[in-house]
């Protein structure tokens, strides 16, 4: 067990793929960003973790998902996730890829948003992204099937501790990453595309705001990735990176400057002390805290799981889901 070593928050800036074909020139240049995170910083850091953003692969530019299975979707695992595991195997270090455009024979009619753990040992963990960016995301989320059976909140234990992850939008959602925490993650990354005016520069910087909050709730290490990919290059938006490195006291450890472009945090995770005052403290322990009896809202069903008619996914359904979720809270007491 590595007990302390540092983490790397890695953000792209990479055009945005229209086919699949495209992938590959992505892969090839974030292997390169691993080897040198890595070997460049040996004589300082041991990088034993890193982290990209999401849509580093591929991104949903479009308005279909019949589009998006035909020209950007892939299975997972795949020869990107196996150029993954080489260089995970040759330095001893896991890799939380940015996220793919995923196709799986279980659910032919969906997409998902999908970010994968990989280790020396090859792929250990895969994400689907839970809370899709809402009307405008058609990806699926696992709570769109009735007959989902995998674990939604995989928590992988690791030589370097309990990795969890979660994409984007789930940050803002408290329930999530709570989820995440109780299912024993020490160590959290957020793979994210959070676009302005919502990123890293004030005033309105929630990218820093729920990153820091999520980390102090749950007293864990957050290691997040953000995109800052310039406004030509994934035109309407434009991220504004800032991705950084928080401890379980919500302390931004590391962090890139605010601006598009290839930039990389590295900041310590230090095992040892996460587990000490997570053994140690009787105040400020949000988890062991937590009233659940007295917390009700989640028995009642809010944004409505998906239907035969809301298969395959399109922004029109999904605006009829929210407003059926709107009429349940416009009839709440």
């Amino acid at each position: 067990m590595t007990t302390r070593y540092y983490s790397a928050a890695c953000q792209t800036d990479f055009p945005c793929p229209e086919s699949r074909d495209e992938i590959a020139a992505r892969t090839k240049r974030m292997c390169e960003m691993i080897e040198q995170t890595i070997t460049g910083y040996e004589p300082f850091f041991d990088v034993r973790l890193l982290v990209f953003p999401e849509f580093a692969h591929a991104a949903p530019i479009y308005d279909t998902v019949a589009k998006l299975r035909e020209h950007l979707a892939v299975e997972i695992p795949n020869e990107h996730t196996d150029s993954y595991a080489r260089l995970a195997a040759k330095y001893g270090c896991y890799i939380q890829t940015g996220t793919f455009l995923e196709l799986d024979a279980d659910y032919p009619d969906a997409v998902f948003n999908t970010t994968v753990l990989v280790g020396p040992g090859g792929v250990l963990s895969k994400y689907r992204k839970v809370n899709p960016w809402l009307p405008w995301e058609i990806h699926a989320s696992p709570h769109d099937f009735r007959e989902y059976d995998a674990e939604p909140f995989p928590v992988v234990r690791t030589e370097i501790g309990n990795l969890g992850v979660a994409i984007c939008y789930d940050f803002l959602f408290p329930e999530t990453i709570r989820q995440i925490a109780f299912n024993g993650a020490e160590v959290i990354a957020r793979v994210s595309a959070y676009m302005h005016p919502w990123g890293a520069p004030p005033p309105m910087d929630w990218w820093t705001l729920f990153n820091r909050a999520r980390a102090v709730e749950n007293t864990a290490y957050l290691v997040a990735a953000n995109q800052g990919a310039s406004l030509a290059h994934y035109p309407p938006f434009c991220w504004p990176g800032g991705s950084m490195v928080v401890d379980f006291d919500g302390r931004i450890l590391a962090q890139t400057d605010p601006g598009p472009g290839e930039k990389v945090a590295v900041a310590p995770i230090d095992l040892e002390a996460l587990r000490a005052e997570r053994q140690r403290r009787t105040g400020h322990d949000m988890r062991s805290h937590l009233r659940t009896e007295i917390h009700t809202y989640l028995g009642k069903s809010r944004f409505p799981a998906a239907t035969d008619d809301d298969h395959p996914i399109t922004c029109e359904n999904i605006k009829r889901r929210i407003e059926r979720a709107r009429e349940t809270n416009r009839h709440q007491p």
